[in-house]
């Protein structure tokens, strides 16, 4: 049976707190994992994290790493079986419908931001298989314009098969002002989103290339 999960209500932030220390044992875990530059991460106002996707886990990753409260996008899959489903919208992930824009995943990710939270995304909509960035979907944008909101940029490097014991190096870069994505409302939208996107996604490859931290 699936999670059905509600966008209109609140969810337990004593279960948050409880599931986030668990949820960081079990990446601790599996993974060696360095992170590099979480003083970039603002807490003090709504943000999108934006990173390359190269493991299923790579949310928690990303989420464990940093000293904000999380929320990140995952798709609707996931939630087809109840009891991960539960854990999931316990750790602030809500389900997205890949076949289609998701107007319900659009609306609530921009209203996680305007609340002040920290949103996860990945603009390249599905895991690299080389494990290498790729390009990016216009969905990260579409969130960033209408909050107004600063981007911080995040790669997760991993020089092999990120299994068991692989070593992972995540680095979260300097937030992209919401000025340099140059957002128009007198071109073309799916152009206007594009051209940010793509910045967005430089920028990771940027923080990739970096490779592993010493």
């Amino acid at each position: 049976m699936a999670y059905k999960y509600n966008y209109e209500s609140d969810k337990s932030h004593f279960l948050y707190k409880i599931i986030r220390p668990l949820a960081k044992i079990v990446v601790n875990s599996r993974y060696k994992i360095t992170y590099v530059g979480v003083e970039n991460v603002p807490t003090d106002r709504g943000i999108i994290l934006a990173s390359n996707h190269i493991t299923a886990m790579d949310p928690i990753i990303i989420g464990v790493g940093c000293k904000v409260k999380f929320h990140f996008i995952a798709k609707e899959e996931l939630f087809e079986k109840k009891i991960v489903g539960w854990f999931l919208a316990n750790l602030n992930a809500f389900p997205v419908d890949r076949s289609k824009f998701d107007f319900s995943a659009m609306n609530h990710a921009v209203k996680v931001v305007e609340d002040g939270g920290a949103l996860g995304i990945f603009p390249e909509g599905t895991r690299s298989h080389d494990f290498k960035p790729h390009e990016a979907k216009g969905g990260v944008c579409y969130v960033a314009k209408k909050c107004k909101c600063d981007v911080v940029p995040v790669s997760i490097y991993t020089s092999d098969e990120a299994k068991k014991g692989t070593r992972l190096t995540v680095r979260y870069g300097k937030p992209i002002k919401y000025e340099e994505l140059e957002f128009h409302d007198d071109v073309d939208k799916m152009k206007d989103l594009r051209y940010g996107s793509a910045l967005i996604m430089d920028r990771i490859k940027e923080l990739w290339r970096l490779g592993h931290a010493d």
